[in-house]
């Protein structure tokens, strides 16, 4: 492993803490590096405070101590005035000889200028260490900022069977309390939560975080024919500002203008037209699936919509990973965007 790698990974264990901690930013780590040892380490914790690079320049007792270091940061530097000043102004001003980036900023506004105003400025700089795992500690910044939409994550508790829901008197809850558990943890790291406004009808969910830590995220119903009740919990309760009704009938333009308001990850829970939409649309970018061994024989089916006209036209997952979480089965992985090879006919 060379010098570069070492240190990118340790800037990339302290990007991690700052995980679902500073949306619209990405989570970044950064480290100061001087005559071959670590003098000062960053992250960015929240946004609106400061981001890596600053933390980690603050963290010296002495700022001189700077001068002539080496800085490690997973992201490329900033070079805007947000909320918060441009790291490149903070790196130059300190006296930073090089900058070494894992990954390069992804916008197509500020791509590659935060490191040309470094080099303008006379400071060496190297790039795309460990470039890979640093864009995909962030998949939804990195998603949002080159499509315009948020990275969509497909969630589902569901029967053997394939039902979402059990014959009335069976209890409400299909999937064990251990993967309901693990679910709630999905909602503690996305911007959003989005069911459709059939779910709000049948279910009244408040879609809130419980037994966990963390951000409330935005709940979103997509209501395209209307019909919200205007008791249902998400537009009564303590969190009603936190809740978006969009009645566009196009769910693709539901989820751009979720992106537009800087909601950079969304989990949809359903129910199965709204999933089936997703599907259909070639919308999900992740996949998050929990059966439970049973055979409700419900009305609701989990993912409706047309489905594949073909076998080549299936939406397949890759990186696919099998959990046995309680009694049930996680299934989760990414969803392919090439269109696998139709099978051939004997």
């Amino acid at each position: 492993m060379s010098n570069d790698e070492k240190f990118m990974r340790e800037a990339l264990r302290l990007a991690r803490r700052g995980l679902g901690q500073t949306c619209p930013n990405p989570a970044v780590g950064c480290v100061l590096v001087k005559n071959g040892r670590i003098i000062a380490r960053g992250w960015h914790r929240c946004a609106g405070l400061p981001h890596a690079e600053v933390e980690a320049l603050r963290s010296l007792k002495n700022p001189a101590t700077a001068r002539g270091a080496t800085a490690y940061v997973t992201l490329e530097p900033c070079s805007t005035h947000g909320r918060t000043p441009p790291c490149t102004a903070a790196l130059i001003e300190a006296g930073i000889r090089c900058v070494v980036a894992g990954a390069i900023d992804p916008d197509p506004r500020h791509r590659g200028r935060g490191l040309a105003l470094l080099r303008k400025a006379g400071l060496a700089t190297r790039q795309e260490v460990l470039a890979a795992e640093c864009e995909a500690l962030n998949p939804d910044f990195h998603h949002a900022m080159t499509t315009g939409l948020p990275w969509v994550i497909a969630k589902c508790g569901m029967s053997l069977d394939g039902r979402l829901t059990r014959p009335r008197g069976e209890g409400q809850w299909i999937t064990s309390p251990a993967a309901r558990a693990d679910a709630m943890k999905l909602r503690a790291r996305v911007g959003a939560i989005l069911v459709g406004a059939g779910t709000i009808r049948e279910d009244d969910p408040a879609l809130t975080l419980r037994g966990i830590e963390g951000t409330q995220p935005w709940r979103v119903v997509w209501a395209p024919r209307g019909g919200i009740p205007r008791k249902a919990r998400v537009l009564q309760d303590r969190w009603k500002d936190r809740t978006i009704v969009l009645r566009t009938p196009s769910l693709r333009t539901a989820l751009r203008a979720l992106a537009r308001r800087g909601i950079q990850s969304v989990l949809v829970e359903g129910g199965g037209h709204t999933l089936g939409k997703l599907f259909d649309g070639k919308l999900a970018d992740e996949v998050i699936f929990y059966i439970a061994p049973l055979l409700a024989g419900g009305k609701v089916p989990a993912v409706g919509g047309r489905g594949a006209g073909r076998p080549g036209q299936a939406v397949r997952l890759t990186g696919t990973a099998y959990q046995r979480i309680g009694g049930d089965l996680r299934i989760s992985g990414r969803t392919r965007r090439d269109e696998a090879p139709a099978v051939a006919r004997p």
